[in-house]
């Protein structure tokens, strides 16, 4: 972060590239640019003005909403964050009472598709305890993986128990990998997650990008390159699932989703 961010921290934007690369029966891959938000939970609830140039719970060009979240509980019941606080206490993590910082795609002229967000949550002496990965799929069904003992930069592992694609099984699982930070010492923020099936790596997908304070220019940028983005990420996912299909890539029908909403894992093992 900036160290305007370090002093109060702010709501920053990021600009950079999601990718997807299929490795069997058939490779199938692709890459494109894209935005995304990181947004500091604990200091937007205190300091609504923390939020820059960023639509809060209300309508707005770009735009951020607690209904999109967790258990879709309103602000007045505390929001998305009050969600997660329960999440991590119902896993016994007690510990993370520092920042925790939201990445997550916003809503964009009102449109909003989150295919995944994640939630990092810090000690109060800065340090990362854990992550929670929360999922979504194209049949309005969310589900959270906590990754607990969460480091930067070391390889998180979590067991598959939600489907999200009908292209791949529910079985396996993910490794996740995170990082800060980048080339020269400029703010970025990378996330990646690999699926293995019981053959091995199937996927390889990820989000990376530049991140900067989510000002009124930063926001005019965004949303004059990418005016249709949000509505874009659920065009691709039914486009390439065409794409795939006509690979004839083994197809697989939706299951029923797992009876408990959170699913955890420690640090390596699934």
């Amino acid at each position: 972060m900036s160290a305007a961010a370090a002093e109060r921290p702010v709501a920053h934007i990021g600009f950079g590239h999601v990718w997807h690369e299929r490795l069997r029966p058939r490779r199938h891959r692709f890459c494109v640019p894209t935005f995304f938000l990181l947004l500091p939970m604990r200091t937007l609830r205190d300091d609504p003005g923390a939020a820059g140039a960023l639509a809060c719970n209300r309508p707005g060009a770009l735009a951020w909403r607690d209904a999109d979240h967790g258990d879709g509980r309103c602000p007045e019941h505390g929001g998305a964050l009050a969600w997660l606080e329960e999440v991590l206490r119902g896993e016994g993590i007690d510990d993370a009472r520092g920042e925790v910082w939201l990445q997550c795609y916003p809503r964009v002229w009102g449109y909003s598709f989150k295919p995944v967000s994640f939630w990092y949550c810090h000690r109060h002496d800065g340090s990362l305890r854990a992550i929670v990965a929360e999922v979504n799929n194209t049949f309005g069904e969310r589900h959270a993986y906590v990754l607990d003992h969460a480091v930067y930069g070391q390889t998180l592992q979590a067991r598959k128990v939600f489907h999200v694609s009908p292209f791949c099984p529910v079985e396996g699982g993910y490794h996740f990998e995170f990082r800060r930070g980048g080339p020269r010492g400029l703010p970025s923020a990378r996330a990646r997650i690999d699926y293995h099936d019981a053959q091995g790596p199937l996927l390889r997908t990820g989000l990376a990008g530049r991140l900067q304070p989510l000002t009124p220019a930063a926001r005019r940028r965004a949303l004059w390159r990418y005016p249709l983005m949000t509505l874009g990420v659920i065009a691709r996912i039914h486009w390439h699932a065409l794409l795939l299909w006509l690979k004839h890539a083994p197809f697989h029908a939706k299951p029923m989703p797992p009876a408990r909403p959170v699913s955890r894992s420690s640090s390596q093992g699934y």
